[in-house]
């Protein structure tokens, strides 16, 4: 655990995956987090310290079959079978329903990962049987510990600026970050941040729905929506409809986006997106790429307001820096002359009296 970089709330001191790793517990669970937060190695990691064997499949390529000779190895091995299946949301309900009962009793122990919500991706009876991490992005110093790796193994040098140009660019994604370093001297042999643009000019545009353009794509469809540039969003879309992506990807990032950045300029705009997810539901493609062109635009169109999403973060940095505070009297009993008396009049905690955090 000393090698591995980040999520410090699941493999730090007393962390739960740290624990469970140290003492060998045998479990189910599923990794949630964006790409390149370390799903795949700490999988590893914690298949090694149970001694088990290790198999990865992607949820993208593999089927029953797949599954079911995996299954058949937990059948007949002496030691623990750790099927890791990676994109688990991509695995339909029928393909999840036959995982179950091995889950159930032990013939295999399943670590999912998943960029996705499992509340929304895996079937209830699945995810009632498995405890789920969540991973975040790493922060900056986090990539900046990668780096001084990166030298160590590899005698590359480079400067802290060059380092922050290129975590700017990984956003957290520690695969990226690696990539972009071990891209760039391959076709240089010397790392600038001229040669990491050179580098990138080089990548392929294809869309790749288990790869980095998929993050990419789906980041570039909603910054146009926020921009209000319906065009430019209407190409994303047409980038990810083209390559078969999940619509129900695209419609539940717009049914978040209704709320997040429209808000209350035009509140409709949750019920246009709420009802492009159901119509997606029930047309599917290829007739509901126009469903989902129609709430593009329409979201694009519309006037921004992110006030009601700011103050919920607001209000939940309050809630994480002073805890439970105590709720006031008249909101937890019917008001009476005594309560009244003792100015029981605010509806925040005493301690943030005054506090706002819709300015509406």
């Amino acid at each position: 655990m000393t090698q591995f970089v980040g999520q410090e709330q699941l493999v730090g001191t007393g962390g739960p995956l740290r624990t469970a790793i140290e003492k060998k517990n045998k479990f189910s669970f599923i990794l949630w987090g964006p790409p390149g937060s370390g799903k795949t190695t700490l999988a590893r990691i914690y298949a090694g310290s149970l001694g088990a064997e290790f198999v990865n499949l992607s949820a993208v390529s593999a089927g029953k079959e797949d599954v079911r000779k995996v299954v058949n190895r937990g059948q007949k091995s002496l030691i623990p079978v750790i099927l890791f299946l990676d994109e688990i949301h991509r695995f339909n309900k029928a393909q999840q329903d036959y995982l179950l009962p091995y889950v159930e009793d032990g013939t295999i122990t399943l670590v999912g990962a998943t960029t996705e919500n499992p509340s929304f991706e895996v079937i209830s009876p699945l995810l009632s049987r498995c405890r789920v991490f969540v991973l975040t992005e790493l922060r900056m110093e986090e990539l900046a510990i990668l780096g001084a790796r990166i030298v160590a193994e590899t005698g590359i040098k480079f400067s802290r600026e060059e380092v922050e140009w290129a975590a700017g660019y990984a956003n957290g994604d520690a695969r990226q970050f690696i990539n972009l370093f071990e891209t760039t001297y391959n076709l240089y042999k010397k790392i600038s941040i001229d040669n990491f643009k050179q580098a990138l000019q080089t990548k392929s545009l294809r869309y790749d729905r288990a790869g980095e353009e998929h993050y990419n794509t789906i980041s570039a469809f909603i910054k146009s929506m926020r921009a209000s540039d319906p065009d430019a969003a209407l190409y994303y879309l047409a980038r990810m409809v083209e390559a078969g992506e999940d619509p129900l990807f695209i419609a539940r990032r717009m049914v978040i986006f209704a709320s997040e950045d429209v808000g209350m300029s035009q509140p409709t705009a949750l019920v246009v997106a709420n009802e492009v997810f159901r119509a997606c539901e029930t047309i599917g493609y290829p007739e509901c790429a126009i469903n989902l062109a129609h709430g593009t635009v329409y979201l694009a169109a519309a006037k921004k307001d992110r006030r009601a999403y700011e103050a919920l973060r607001a209000a939940q940095e309050d809630v994480k820096r002073h805890g439970n505070l105590p709720v006031p009297l008249n909101l937890r009993n019917p008001v009476t002359k005594l309560m009244q008396g003792l100015g029981a009049e605010s509806l925040l905690p005493e301690k943030l009296r005054g506090r706002k955090y819709y300015r509406g």
